[in-house]
């Protein structure tokens, strides 16, 4: 991504020793690249306050407490299934 903004820019530029718009176009380029690029930091949510969890570890958290409740249940109904796979695992 960046190797195509750099050529972009040094292109824009070349053209822009005729004409100026090149040269407008090619700050537009690397001003929104800058605001809305992979590497900016961006801007916190709104309401989001120091401490606080962000959605997608929320998310992680709770696939993994479902995924060890599940587990949890299914040793508990089916302990000879249970205990088969962890010898297994161990071999």
């Amino acid at each position: 991504m960046r190797a195509i903004l750099a050529t972009g820019t040094v292109v824009l530029v070349i053209l822009g020793i005729g004409n100026h718009l090149w040269w407008l176009a090619a700050v537009a380029l690397l001003y929104l690249y800058a605001t809305h690029g992979r590497g900016s930091p961006g801007t916190p949510p709104p309401g989001a306050a120091p401490g606080t969890l962000p959605d997608s570890y929320r998310a992680y958290r709770e696939r993994r407490d479902r995924q060890a409740r599940w587990e949890r249940r299914y040793r508990r109904e089916r302990p000879f299934e249970a205990r088969r796979q962890e010898r297994e695992k161990t071999r």
